[in-house]
Formats: C-alpha cells, structure tokens, sequence
C-alpha cells in the first residue's frame, strides 16, 4: 500500500507548481534549494555560531577488522547543536527541495514514494555497503 501523505504531497506539489513547470526551470530551482541548504548550514556557523565544524584528516587505523568497526573513527565533524532559528532555515530550505524533487517526480511520471522505497530497500539490503 503507497503511503498516502507522500502521494498528497506530490500531488499537492503538482497543483502548487505554476510558473516553473519546465523541466529546466524545475532542475535549476532544485539546484538552488540545494545551495540554500548549503548556505542555511554555512550561515548557522560563520554568523550565528550554534554549530561550528572541526575538521582535521581522519586517522583510521590500518588493523581495522571489518566495515562496522570503521564506523567509530568517522566524524560528521559538527560541533554544537542548532539553535532553533537556524533549524527551523534549514529545515525551510529541506523542504524546498521536497518540493522541487516531487515536481521533477511529477515531471518525469515517477512517484516519490517509490523513490523513497527504492532507495530504502537498497540501503536496507545493501547495508553498510550502501556506500554512495
């Protein structure tokens, strides 16, 4: 059974969508929300400072005994946590691109959630092996 709250959304999004209907105008504002995204977490960290980034070459251990274990020695390098200002950006921003991803669904005649799906059962199965 499809879940019915991502086929309204998409559905939702089909009938919101009506200056940018190409195919070109939806992949470009997809590209942007991107970018919006990347702005939002670049902007929580050099003008509001919730979040700062350390980054530093990560040192794994060459006696690594499987996939699972190299897991502890990587580092998403986010220190802090979002105040609730630059979550509730970032989270706007997210869902600009929810909504651009479903307008290129709705474009191409590809539903979301069977994206969603797809790309769940791939994770799921493959696992840690799911390295994309």
């Amino acid at each position: 059974m499809k879940d019915l709250i991502c086929d309204e959304f998409q559905n939702v999004v089909g009938e919101l969508l009506i200056r940018h209907r190409s195919i070109l105008d939806i992949t470009s504002k997809l590209s942007e929300a991107s970018s919006r995204v990347n702005r939002a977490i670049a902007k929580a960290v050099t003008e509001c400072g919730c979040i700062s980034i350390e980054a530093s070459k990560m040192q794994i251990p060459k006696d690594i005994d499987s996939i699972k274990e190299l897991k502890q020695y990587l580092d998403s390098h986010v220190r802090g946590k979002l105040c609730p200002n630059c979550e509730e950006i970032i989270i706007n921003e997210l869902g600009k691109m929810l909504f651009y991803s479903a307008a290129l669904c709705n474009t191409l005649d590809i539903s979301l959630y069977d994206v969603f799906i797809k790309e769940y059962k791939k994770s799921s199965t493959l696992g840690i092996f799911n390295m994309t």
